[in-house]
């Protein structure tokens, strides 16, 4: 049974999902030279098999290192990308068969500066944009005037700086207010906060927090960022390789790995850790962090029994100890669990 979601502009959303998507599979055709005259073409699956739901209300994260196939699967919800198989719903409309209707329905951030006009201001850029989406003068300036205060662009000089002169934090505001500017109820945003400066990422990460929470927005926000994805999203998709390969909530999520903890080392050293290591038999990865400092994780049940004897292994074999810690597993050690049993 459907249910009423909300009203926008008129439009009256009768159904339990914003959106659906059964089975997705993208493949892109790529051409390699061979030297001067040979050239072969290359198959790479971006999507296999990519199914998932989000409802109103809810921030859904697709999570996945770069090249995982989230920007993809965001191209083809915008309607910018057409599936090889698989169907997408987006206010219960084909993304192939009505793609009109899901444009109508959809705020899209996909760049910080994509499209923009370097030679307008912030609130001229929002004019031109409003136009296009076909807004009356009088609703357009509302709702211009209601984002720039929302965003506080006001504040940094929207209606004055040229967008060319803007901050890399500036655009990225103004980016999710032309992905607000129709107050469409499903907004897809692809990697909102990347590179920006703490202060911008805060700020956008409250907003998508907010309109979620308030406005009952359906939002699909893609990141690799781990902390970033377990403080913003309600659900988590985990992708890689174009499959999904976990999801649930960041405490679910942590609760279907097997209880290992990990045991965190900072040593100094200049002998052969690696030679040292392999005679644990525990799963472990280790780096240097720079000259002889060396970070190790062990993962373990019961980190507290191997302590004493790896401490007292890696003192007899000239290595400093410089910090030890028992940690819980992260979203990250979910990842790379779930990732490996991937493959």
């Amino acid at each position: 049974m459907s249910t009423l979601i909300e009203k926008y502009d008129n439009r009256v959303l009768f159904m339990d999902n914003a959106v659906e998507v059964h089975g997705l599979v993208k493949t892109y055709r790529i051409k390699k030279k061979h030297g001067l005259l040979k050239s072969s073409t290359e198959i790479i699956e971006a999507l296999r098999g990519v199914s998932f739901r989000v409802k109103y209300g809810e921030v859904v994260g697709l999570l996945g290192p770069n090249g995982a196939g989230k920007t993809t699967t965001i191209k083809i919800l915008a309607t910018l990308l057409l599936p090889d198989s698989g169907t997408a719903r987006v206010a219960g409309f084909d993304v192939v068969k009505e793609p009109d209707k899901v444009r109508r329905n959809i705020g899209l951030m996909l760049t910080v500066e994509k499209g923009f006009y370097g030679k307008l201001t912030g609130r001229e850029n929002l004019e031109y944009f409003a136009a296009l989406y076909g807004l009356n003068k009088r609703k357009a300036t509302e709702r211009i005037n209601h984002l720039i205060k929302l965003l506080e662009l006001d504040k940094l000089g929207a209606d004055v700086k040229l967008f060319e002169e803007f901050s890399l934090g500036m655009k990225a505001r103004l980016s999710l207010a032309r992905a607000l500017l129709s107050d469409a109820p499903i907004l897809l945003l692809d990697e909102p906060t990347l590179g920006l400066d703490p202060p911008s990422a805060r700020r956008i990460r409250e907003l998508v927090r907010e309109l979620a929470r308030s406005e009952k927005k359906a939002i699909i926000y893609t990141t690799h960022n781990m902390f970033e994805a377990e403080i913003v999203c309600d659900k988590i998709i985990m992708i890689n390789k174009g499959q999904i390969v976990a999801e649930g909530t960041p405490g679910e999520l942590k609760d279907k790995i097997p209880k290992l903890k990990i045991l965190n080392l900072m040593i100094r050293g200049r002998n052969n850790l690696e030679a040292l290591l392999k005679n644990i038999d525990l799963k472990y990865e280790f780096k240097i962090e720079e000259g002889d400092i060396f970070n190790i994780k062990i993962h373990s049940r019961k980190p507290e029994d191997i302590l004493g004897e790896l401490l007292k292994k890696l003192i007899n074999n000239g290595f400093e100890i410089i910090t030890v810690k028992i940690e819980e597993p992260t979203l990250e050690d979910v990842f790379i669990y779930f990732s490996e049993g991937a493959q």
